[in-house]
């Protein structure tokens, strides 16, 4: 396993980290545990939760029961210490997590709070927000997506409340590093502005979207990471699976996120299937598990700083470490550029 920095900080985190959102949902405390024993084992050292978690679904009846299980691994193993632990708070428009408010100074606080008493830790490492109050193109909302509308002033006043409060949470010892999550080019220079202008804590990662029929990230994101060292926490890096191949012509494998959530979060659609096709044939062509080869391809780029894998079974989850043993030659990386020139954009 190799280890990157983390931003400008001093945190080292491992190129795989493991992702949490379907614990307390698709997968039991038990197996969460499991979970966490064999990443541990195998040298990743950063878990990636958030208050929201589970998802698939996410629900009022199932909120913060991921964070509770990473704590309840916690208090077993007394492994807090060997965890880089990054999590999340909300932003606006989830009514049962504190009326869909958002992020600022009242919500961060009883946001962190919550989490630290679920998490049975008295700090965090990686303290991200989820997605901007502002409004943003992830989740599939690049088709309607209107940043006209919103009210500049509100927008950085919003911005600077919350870097403030993080610099007050730095200063009590409760958070070590700050992120972003669904973030745009602009927002994040302009939290970088902010920082700079007000001496406060700078943005070491930001935590987006990233996989082979997705790759948003490589224009503009690209060059503001190169410049300003903030790395991709790759989400989804599998495009919920897709990529493994589970779900061509039509198949929806019982217990899957796809016959959970019938289009993945819109990822599941006619347009990805040729594409999705076109890396399975290569995979195959080259002797590598489709899904590993989408991994190795995530921790290839330049700018990640980790990928966040996801796994309902033990099967997937050492695939997906074991990815962090592979990597890509020079002629299975240019048939991948192949296929991206025909299909640049899938989901």
């Amino acid at each position: 396993m190799k280890y990157n920095s983390l931003g400008r900080t001093e945190i080292s985190v491992s190129e795989i980290c493991l992702g949490t959102m379907t614990w307390g949902s698709q997968n039991s405390e038990a197996d969460a545990h499991a979970q966490m024993d064999y990443a541990v084992e195998k040298g990743v050292n950063f878990f990636d939760t958030a208050e929201l978690y589970p998802t698939t679904p996410v629900s009022a009846a199932t909120q913060g029961r991921t964070e509770d299980y990473i704590g309840s691994w916690f208090k077993k193993t007394g492994k807090r210490g060997d965890i880089v632990l990054a999590t999340k708070v909300a932003g606006r428009g989830r009514d049962y997590i504190r009326g869909g408010e958002g992020a600022d100074a009242r919500n961060i606080r009883l946001a962190l709070e919550a989490s630290l008493t679920r998490l049975k830790t008295d700090y965090i490492d990686l303290y991200q927000i989820h997605w901007p109050n502002r409004g943003h193109f992830h989740f599939r909302q690049n088709w309607s997506y209107n940043p006209f509308n919103q009210d500049r002033d509100e927008t950085v006043a919003n911005m600077l409340d919350i870097l403030e409060t993080f610099g007050a949470l730095v200063k009590e010892g409760k958070i070590r590093a700050i992120g972003l999550s669904n973030e745009t080019t602009w927002g994040i220079q302009k939290y970088l502005t902010l920082s700079e202008q007000k001496s406060l804590p700078r943005v070491a990662s930001v935590q987006n979207e990233y996989n082979l029929l997705y790759r948003h990230f490589d224009l503009d994101l690209a060059e503001l990471s190169h410049h300003e060292d903030v790395g991709l926490l790759a989400y989804s890096p599998l495009a919920g699976g897709i990529l493994s191949g589970k779900y061509v012509d039509g198949i929806r494998p019982k217990g899957s996120r796809g016959s959970i959530n019938p289009d993945i979060g819109g990822r599941l659609q006619p347009l990805q299937e040729p594409a999705t096709k076109a890396y399975l044939e290569i995979a195959a062509t080259y002797g590598l598990d489709p899904a590993a080869m989408a991994l190795a391809f995530c921790r290839s780029r330049p700018f990640m700083a980790s990928v966040i894998i996801g796994a309902t079974s033990m099967e997937q989850l050492k695939i997906d470490i074991g990815a962090a043993d592979l990597t890509l030659s020079d002629e299975v990386l240019a048939e991948i550029a192949k296929v991206h020139r025909q299909y640049p954009l899938t989901l």
